[in-house]
């Protein structure tokens, strides 16, 4: 073979070398991914797949599912109901954001009248209220009403109640007249941040412990370390004399 070709042959082997080592190293890193927590695969230390160990998530199978304590269908007339529940995270270290939950409003002879959708935070250990109002159900009376929370969506991560700061109730009342009912409470701020818009959901339980009322109310602020009232009414009477007054603020928790 004359020197020309020769070299001419020995230039393309080296082009081609060069071209199939870069090939080679697209394809590997291509192929080997490295492990994350968005795999599909249990590796890297999880506890199982994509959770645990150096994931943020915990394991669902790790922690008790929420529980729901009760669900009540409050009618005022007009076709106008109330719903009240409340769920129940008995995990002392594990909090979940943004779970789904599903209710079903029944009417007579459980005739599916309408199903509302919605999403709820779960703190550690505590029992959170769900309260949404004014579903519209026309002519069809509601006999009962199911709160369903969708388990396997539920995303744990660590969490314990000594992370969230959370306004204090103290001095609950009851005021008003008869026909138009009224409750107060005092939040106290024990932190030196503010908090601002905090949703408030005050449940009324008459002396068997039943819900005979619930509302709802935003504080438009709380000052560091300081105090705020806030005033739930109601237009019409409540079906029993009052017992027990619960005052819960929600307080989101931090995004993830």
């Amino acid at each position: 073979m004359p020197w020309a070709a020769r070299r001419r042959f020995l230039i393309l082997l080296i082009i081609g070398a060069v071209i199939a080592a870069f090939l080679s190293v697209v394809l590997i890193a291509t192929i080997s991914k490295a492990p994350s927590c968005t795999d599909g695969i249990q590796n890297q230390n999880e506890a199982g797949i994509d959770c645990g160990g150096p994931c943020s998530y915990l394991c669902t199978a790790q922690n008790q599912p929420p529980t729901v304590l009760y669900t009540q269908a409050l009618e005022y007339g007009g076709g106008r109901t109330d719903i009240i529940a409340s769920i129940e995270n008995k995990n002392t270290t594990a909090a979940a954001k943004n779970v789904p939950y599903r209710i079903t409003l029944y009417g007579k002879g459980q005739a599916l009248i309408q199903e509302v959708t919605g999403t709820v935070d779960l703190p550690p250990g505590v029992s959170v209220p769900v309260y949404v109002p004014q579903i519209f159900s026309g002519k069809q009376a509601v006999i009962g009403a199911f709160l369903n929370v969708a388990t396997s969506s539920v995303q744990w991560f660590s969490m314990t109640p000594n992370q969230r700061n959370v306004p204090l109730v103290s001095n609950t009342f009851q005021g008003g007249t008869l026909g138009a009912p009224r409750v107060q409470a005092v939040l106290t701020n024990p932190t030196v941040t503010s908090f601002s818009n905090v949703r408030m959901i005050v449940i009324v339980h008459n002396k068997n412990g039943d819900v005979i009322a619930a509302s709802q109310t935003v504080v438009p602020s709380i000052p560091a370390q300081g105090q705020a009232t806030a005033t739930f009414t109601w237009s019409a009477a409540f079906s029993a004399t009052p017992a027990a007054i619960e005052v819960v603020p929600i307080i989101p928790l931090p995004d993830r």
